[in-house]
């Protein structure tokens, strides 16, 4: 069992960054890759960017490769996603999860957080 919560959320004009934060509880070895995505109203959810826990590899969706850090401290068990030059279109709730491969699909996660509320203005 993995035990994830996020925080960092916040409202942001255009333009500005954030860092989100998602803390892993818990055991479970195995699902050591860990994915930030996000849901707007309305839409579907969408990947962002996953990294593995033992290796560091990550990868990143394409239209925000650039924009979007993923990044992780194993010494406090946290994994964190920076978020520079953030647009309205970023707007969203966000979410971490952990899984067991690296990849942006949400079925490959099993353990999700409750999300934090990202609120870009213009």
């Amino acid at each position: 069992q993995v035990e994830l919560a996020e925080s960092g959320g916040d409202s942001v004009q255009a333009g500005g960054s954030l860092r989100l934060s998602c803390a892993r509880s818990g055991y479970g070895t195995s699902w050591q890759f860990m994915g930030w995505f996000r849901q707007a109203p309305g839409k579907d959810r969408e990947g962002i960017a996953a990294i593995s826990l033992r290796t560091t590899n990550t990868v990143y969706a394409d239209s925000l490769k650039g924009r979007f850090t993923i990044s992780h401290d194993n010494a406090v068990n946290t994994v964190y996603l920076q978020m520079d030059n953030l647009l309205p279109e970023d707007t969203a709730t966000y979410y971490c999860a952990a899984g067991n491969t690296l990849v942006l699909r949400d079925n490959a996660y099993l353990f999700w957080g409750q999300g934090t509320q990202v609120t870009v203005s213009s």
